[in-house]
């Protein structure tokens, strides 16, 4: 398929590298340099801007990997957005973490124009961008979905259809609402089981065959040497950064606002990564929330 995408970041550019393996015809945007040398080096096209990629003929696809809702908004809505130029019946992806607000009002905006529009928010991190083995949370109109779900697999392994616009945000932002919560809780057992005399892989082999068991425990343990391949065991470098936790946890927060829905564990650990980030944290993964607990 004629593909574009724009965003090459850390999980935009492995993501548009598996399309290229997969032989779609791909032409790509970033503000990096860098990063678009490295796409054009594996096979992928240039476009000059967002407006030039919008407006390739025969393109059948466009998809997004944006840092927050303003550069969606700014991309798809801005004057010289996608919106402007893009033809009619070209399907648009978002694989943009973004609140669902912001992903709706797109996403109808786009329909008035004519294109059919997913919001597809990913999880599995970089690793799993690289490996193609990334979940898509996608909601949108069912036929869309099934239009988009060759080009979904391509670069992932679980595709999951959540319902109508925006309730792929909506399962992201609240499924990572749970884990920032979990690994706060994770983090706060583990330091007391051990301030009281526990072995650290003792206590976390208790908990992970009883009822405390939960991923951030038994995959993704905090305390350092529990868990060999975690970042706790390689001083928290790699994986999820404190501020991308901090950045979903906010969504979720808000959201709740806008729904009116107390979340009261989420806003509590949304503050507590908020403090540990400004303390210069934000770039550690984020199960080093665990040091918040030993200062």
């Amino acid at each position: 398929m004629k593909i574009g995408f724009i965003g090459l970041g850390n999980m935009g550019a492995p993501m548009a590298q598996n399309l290229l393996k997969a032989g779609h015809d791909l032409t790509v945007y970033d503000l990096s340099e860098t990063a678009l040398a490295q796409l054009n080096g594996a096979g992928a096209k240039i476009a000059q801007s967002a407006v030039e990629l919008s407006s390739i003929p025969g393109m059948e696809v466009i998809i997004t990997m944006l840092p927050a809702s303003q550069h969606v908004r700014s991309v798809y809505l801005n004057q010289g957005g996608i919106l402007e130029v893009v033809a009619k019946d070209v399907l648009l992806i978002d694989c943009s973490t973004i609140d669902p607000q912001t992903a709706r009002e797109v996403a109808k905006a786009a329909l008035s124009k004519g294109n059919p529009m997913l919001d597809a928010p990913v999880s599995g991190g970089t690793g799993g961008a690289e490996a193609g083995t990334l979940t898509f949370m996608v909601g949108g109109a069912k036929k869309d979905f099934e239009r988009a779900q060759t080009i979904l697999t391509t670069m992932g392994k679980n595709i999951v259809y959540c319902g109508d616009s925006g309730n792929g945000q909506v399962a992201k932002v609240a499924n990572n609402m749970l884990l920032g919560i979990s690994m706060v809780a994770t983090a706060e057992a583990m330091s007391l089981g051990v301030s009281l005399g526990m072995d650290p892989k003792v206590l976390a082999g208790i908990i992970n065959t009883s009822s405390g068991r939960c991923w951030s425990s038994e995959i993704y343990n905090p305390y350092p040497g529990v868990v060999e391949n975690a970042p706790a065991s390689r001083a928290y470098s790699g994986g999820f950064g404190v501020d991308l936790m901090l950045k979903d946890l906010s969504l979720a927060t808000e959201a709740a606002k806008f729904a009116k829905q107390p979340v009261i564990l989420g806003a509590v650990t949304q503050q507590l990564y908020q403090l540990f980030s400004s303390q210069g944290n934000g770039k550690l993964d984020f199960s080093s929330i665990i040091n918040l607990q030993n200062k």
